[in-house]
């Protein structure tokens, strides 16, 4: 069983989540593109994050999907949409109903990747909605991950240029890990005890 809330002095206790796995960035189409989409079209499940480049002043228009991360359990995979664009290969594994997509909030995502490409989604959980059957009421990534996985998520370089020429080191480290704590997450949680066991 999982506790519905959690405060944020018991998330600051936590130790961080981090992607251990290999993280590459895909900045254009080409072999390493053509390698990430082998091996994310041999997963069942995918942790999924879109990051964007964040706007500070008033009235200014809002930036496109910046960053799409998918993440298996040893590779991680930081697509550069902004000057890759959504490829149809990576817009068909977004698409195939083989390939389970995990992520938090996926709708807004999903629309933002859409502008770059019409694509109909398929099999993609929001956790927001699917840890609710598990009896958790948090709805950020960083308080589920502490429920679900005893284990914080840092949030340091979430309002970073995501159009950025070079991605940093920290900048590439929370990509990945975002997208792998959604996956593990799920994982975790299809191995628990639903609280609507009829659901």
């Amino acid at each position: 069983m999982f506790t519905e809330f959690i405060t944020a002095e018991e998330v600051e206790a936590l130790n961080f989540a981090s992607f251990e796995g290999t993280i590459s960035i895909i900045a254009k189409e080409g072999e390493a593109f053509d390698r990430a989409i082998e091996y994310l079209r041999a997963q069942r499940f995918l942790g999924f994050d879109t990051e964007t480049k964040p706007v500070f002043q008033p009235n200014t228009p809002r930036s496109g999907t910046a960053l799409l991360q998918l993440s298996g359990e040893t590779e991680a995979f930081l697509f550069r949409l902004n000057t890759l664009g959504l490829p149809k290969q990576l817009a068909d594994i977004l698409a195939d109903p083989a390939i389970t997509k995990i992520g938090a909030a996926v709708h807004d995502d999903i629309r933002g990747l859409q502008r770059y490409r019409e694509f109909t989604p398929s099999r993609f959980i929001d956790l927001q909605q699917f840890a609710v059957d598990y009896g958790i009421q948090e709805k950020s990534v960083r308080k589920m991950s502490a429920i679900i996985l005893k284990m914080k998520v840092s949030k340091t370089q979430q309002l970073s240029n995501w159009e950025a020429t070079s991605l940093s080191e920290a900048q590439m480290h929370y990509a990945a890990t975002d997208a792998y704590v959604c996956l593990k997450m799920y994982k975790t949680l299809l191995g628990s005890q639903r609280v609507n066991k009829n659901i």
